[in-house]
């Protein structure tokens, strides 16, 4: 996938934005060819426009390798946008609670998905189970 990295291939770290130093790691990551990625919180540190289109590279990226990958999130909408399946974690001990399969047509766009209506029924579903964890992780 092109991960708009042209043109920068001698600058230092230190002079890209955040969106373009988690595409360098997208990059990097997926370079190495592993079976299995493990992706935690990698968009977190972004704004919203940015991690919109970091979430689009890496649609692509999947598209293009087909590679399995774990990605850990505390953002619903991400969870959904870019995963085949979400699972919700238990507040304590930490345990999968429930696993939702997303059955939303591939390719995929971050933007797009979010206004399909079985993308909003999912995104209620998992919802309605995450929801009791956040209430008991306050205590209540």
């Amino acid at each position: 996938a092109k991960l708009g990295l042209a043109g920068f291939e001698r600058t230092y770290p230190r002079q890209l934005s955040g969106g373009m130093r988690q595409r360098v790691n997208l990059a990097r990551a997926f370079a190495n060819d592993p079976a299995i990625l493990l992706m935690d919180e990698p968009l977190g540190a972004l704004d919203e426009q940015t991690k919109m289109l970091v979430q689009d590279d890496l649609l692509k990226l999947w598209e293009e390798t087909r590679k399995t990958v774990i990605f850990i999130t505390h953002s619903l909408d991400e969870a959904v946008v870019l995963g085949d399946r979400v699972a919700v974690m238990s507040h304590r001990p930490g345990r999968i609670k429930a696993l939702f399969d997303v059955r939303l047509p591939r390719p995929r766009n971050a933007l797009e998905l979010r206004n399909n209506p079985d993308f909003i029924e999912v995104r209620r579903l998992v919802w309605e189970s995450l929801r009791e964890e956040v209430l008991a992780a306050r205590g209540e």
